[in-house]
């Protein structure tokens, strides 16, 4: 089973809907996940300074960098062997 590693947000007052939707969508596509849930607005801040990012979810596979959730679906998308078409148009 592949691994990803899921950083969202989830404050006392707000839950980051991009976390929730990155985490249905590795569960979707078979990831065993490990998941971090940054609870404080401090937490927060500090993880997105040190990874040099503006916006939270980030998501890790096997140890790489992917991105947010919209780098997760193209990222994902990308994986996915093309359909064969018997006919084109």
């Amino acid at each position: 089973m592949p691994k990803a590693t899921l950083y969202r947000m989830d404050l006392p007052n707000y839950t980051c809907g991009y976390g929730t939707a990155a985490r249905d969508l590795l569960r979707s596509n078979g990831f065993d996940i490990e998941e971090h849930i940054l609870r404080t607005r401090a937490a927060t801040d500090k993880f997105k300074d040190k990874h040099h990012i503006t916006t939270t979810p980030l998501v890790f596979i096997d140890g790489v960098k992917i991105g947010g959730y919209t780098d997760l679906k193209k990222h994902l998308k990308a994986q996915k062997p093309k359909k064969k078409r018997f006919w084109q148009r």
